[in-house]
């Protein structure tokens, strides 16, 4: 019987998803084979089914049979190859506008990287060679970060295939089949290392496995995840994780306590290439990738690297005034255009950078690998070089200040940083914000590094606690002791200030562009009993704990601002305030002298002094006020950077020998650029604005550069004004192409050796 069709009537055998075949058995006496193809054919079915065709057995098939099935491009090949399970292609539905990337909140993020939080599950599609048999199939995902993964470490994971997810690991769930596609949910450790990852897919079946190549294109990005509640950085409030991980402008405060300046700074953690060049600074440290899954130690080596005199890191500090070879610190208006050349430019240091640059940049790279920051500013900062827990400052016999000791400082102004986590490696309650520095100030540990030190550990004096909690809590909370020398050499003190540092410690406010003050996280109410305590508890811990005098105080001199403040270009008028609290007459003698000062506290030299001057206290009027006026003549070529100036008095209570002694720094504020939009602010279409410049001093500026730039308007640039007269206007317009739609803000800052923090922002909202 020729050509015979004879249904395969049992499963024995026959692969999954392969159909019920009919067969055509042909009786080789009969008819033969009639071609070399067509006997292999019947060789290859008699090899796979022996059971179903036994005209000849195993023990017939000679030799040269095989020799002729193995040399022959059969069909019956093929065919086995479909039976096999491969991987055709890997679809990770990254792209900005998917589903993946909206939940994760990484939509902001330039280009179509799948980057995602970590803890939190996550869709991606493959295309197999057939459709898929859980029951005789297997499929794992394959992920590995760092030189060298390794399983035990954490750097290389083995994503299994599970018929239910479970939290707090990694797994993966078929959750969509069609046909040969599948859908699967992938589900991830909130303790995961964070970093690019190198995907492959490995899958298997009875008759072999195959696993895809690395292809570049489909690395995953995995960051921290502030909307996960497992994650060490997790924070429960959403308009909070708004403004610090998704906002990428902000506000940073200077100048002085009772002159309080603002810029506007774009941290820019969405733009293009800003992520590849938060992971390249990573993996410029000395931090294994096991260990970046802890955020603790991200952000303590991260607040190393932002700075550069030990590890080459992003920023070269600069505080000299010579700004040759570099930008002007004033001059940067955000975070983008320093990552990118340091990136660019193979790591080497971009030059030059101040405290709130450094604030800045910090602010940009965290809120970028997913963890809360914001840029703080604290007024008044000590800067305590002999971990005493106190300021000192030290005068001779004559009261006259004694420069080489006074090596403890007060800064106008100092700008760090708050992060966000919990701190499971100190006790229970020390979590949430967390101080850290990365302007380079004291090493610690052998690292110019500050942080992360609780803000509830400051707040309570809990100074044992780490990291670098004495420092930070000398910045917000020392008392400032002033010491007399003796005619034996030794010294005695003779005076506290126990209010002098830690004022008005700022922040942009949530949701807008207002100032809010906080510095209650940083201490109890100043002069309260929990402050005291705070402070004794402190100090027990610092290399001075006994030092606190007990001498009566009766008389108190105190300076005073008017209104803003003094301008620059003008003569500077303060007013000074003795007051008699006893009920006895009182007499006092005073000395004043006013220094050139950098914002860091370190004086440049004397522009003014003044010899005593007897000041009557009558009890029936014991206030005592008197106008002190510091004419331009005597400053105009004196000033360093930030234009700030110290007053400092002292003297003595004839009756009592009080002694009387305080410091006042105050700055000479500097006019605004006045940015006006002109033009109708759309995508893709050109509108212009003015920046306007009125120069306050009676000289003229030399070489007058605008830095300007906007996140969805215009990358920086660079406009040159040239020289600007004794108090003239100069107009400048820019022209630019917005590229983002919704509200943006154009920065421009001011470049000029003469003069510094000038700088202007306008508000542009952009129309699709």
């Amino acid at each position: 019987m020729q050509g015979e069709l004879l249904p395969v009537s049992s499963d024995l055998g026959r692969f999954h998803g392969v159909p019920r075949t009919m067969v055509e058995v042909t009786n080789q006496k009969e008819a033969g084979c009639k071609s070399k193809g067509q006997r292999g054919c019947c060789r290859w079915f008699q090899k796979i089914c022996p059971c179903c065709c036994r005209q000849k057995s195993l023990h017939d098939i000679n030799e040269t049979d095989l020799s002729e099935d193995l040399h022959q491009p059969l069909n019956g090949d093929n065919e086995l190859k479909e039976l096999l399970l491969s991987v055709c292609s890997v679809d990770l539905l990254s792209n900005k506008t998917g589903q993946n990337r909206l939940e994760h909140h990484t939509d902001l993020y330039h280009g179509n990287e799948l980057i995602i939080r970590r803890g939190q599950t996550f869709l991606m599609e493959l295309d197999l060679s057939r459709p898929f048999n859980s029951k005789i199939d297997k499929l794992h995902l394959d992920l590995r970060t760092g030189p060298r993964p390794a399983v035990s470490k954490n750097t290389h994971v083995l994503i299994p295939l599970v018929e239910e997810l479970q939290d707090e690991r990694w797994e993966a769930k078929i959750v969509e089949q069609n046909s040969n596609r599948i859908k699967l949910s992938v589900n991830s450790d909130p303790k995961a290392v964070i970093g690019r990852y190198k995907l492959t897919v490995t899958v298997s079946c009875p008759n072999g496995k195959a696993a895809t190549t690395h292809d570049p294109s489909k690395d995953i990005i995995m960051l921290f995840n502030p909307w996960c509640e497992d994650d060490t950085v997790y924070m429960d409030d959403e308009e909070e994780r708004k403004e610090y991980v998704l906002n990428d402008t902000g506000r940073l405060y200077y100048g002085t306590e009772k002159q309080i300046g603002a810029r506007t700074w774009n941290y820019g953690q969405f733009h293009e290439g800003i992520l590849d060049a938060c992971l390249y600074v990573l993996d410029k440290t000395e931090m294994l990738p096991s260990a970046r899954g802890d955020s603790v130690n991200v952000v303590r080596v991260l607040s190393a690297m932002i700075n550069s005199p030990d590890d080459s890191g992003v920023l070269a500090g600069n505080w000299s005034g010579n700004y040759a070879g570099g930008v002007s610190p004033t001059a940067w208006s955000g975070s983008v255009d320093i990552l990118k050349k340091y990136s660019q430019e193979g790591g080497m240091p971009v030059k030059y950078g101040q405290c709130w640059v450094f604030s800045g940049v910090t602010t940009t790279v965290l809120r970028c690998l997913g963890i809360p920051c914001r840029s703080v500013t604290n007024f008044q900062s000590a800067h305590d070089t002999d971990v005493s827990l106190t300021t000192d400052v030290y005068f001779d016999e004559n009261m006259e200040p004694i420069n080489h000791l006074n090596t403890d400082s007060v800064w106008n102004f100092h700008v760090w940083n708050d992060c966000w986590m919990a701190r499971p490696d100190l006790p229970p309650g020390i979590g949430g914000w967390q101080a850290v520095d990365s302007t380079p100030q004291e090493t610690s540990h052998g690292r110019f590094r500050c942080g992360p030190a609780s803000l509830t550990a400051i707040r309570t004096g809990q100074v044992y606690l780490k990291y670098d909690t004495p420092f930070v809590f000398a910045e917000v909370n020392s008392d400032k002791i002033y010491w007399q020398k003796n005619r034996d050499g030794t010294f005695r003190q003779i005076h506290i200030e126990k209010k002098a540092v830690g004022h008005y410690i700022s922040t942009k406010a949530v949701g807008s562009d207002e100032r809010t003050d906080i510095t209650h996280l940083y201490k109890h109410a100043e002069g309260s009993e929990e402050e005291r305590i705070a402070v004794e508890t402190a100090s027990r811990y610092g290399s001075k704990p006994d030092m606190y005098s007990t001498s009566k105080v009766d008389v108190t001199v105190e300076v005073n601002l008017e209104g803003e403040g003094p301008r620059m270009g003008a003569d500077a008028q303060l007013t000074i305030v003795v007051t008699n609290l006893s009920s006895q007459p009182r007499s006092a003698t005073l000395h004043s002298q006013v220094a050139v000062m950098y914002y860091t506290g370190v004086l440049k030299g004397t522009v003014k002094k003044e010899k005593s001057v007897v000041i009557p206290l009558h009890s029936s009027s014991p206030v005592k006020t008197m106008e002190w006026v510091l004419p331009y003549q005597c400053y105009q070529d004196q000033l360093v950077d930030q234009a700030a100036l110290m007053l400092t008095l002292s003297g003595r209570v004839t009756e009592t020998q009080q002694v009387l002694a305080t410091q006042t720094s105050f700055r000479l504020r500097t006019p605004d650029l006045k940015i006006e939009p002109v033009g109708e602010a759309v995508v893709g279409k050109e509108m212009g604005a003015k920046i306007i410049f009125t120069n306050p001093l009676p000289r003229t500026l030399k070489g007058v550069v605008f830095r300007v730039e906007g996140l969805g308007l215009q990358k920086v640039h660079e406009v040159v004004v040239g020289d600007v007269g004794s108090h003239s206007t100069v107009t400048v317009t820019e022209q630019f192409i917005p590229t983002q739609a919704g509200p943006r803000k154009l920065v421009a800052a001011l470049d000029c050796k003469q003069l510094t923090q000038v700088h202007g922002v306008a508000d542009i909202v952009v129309k699709d």
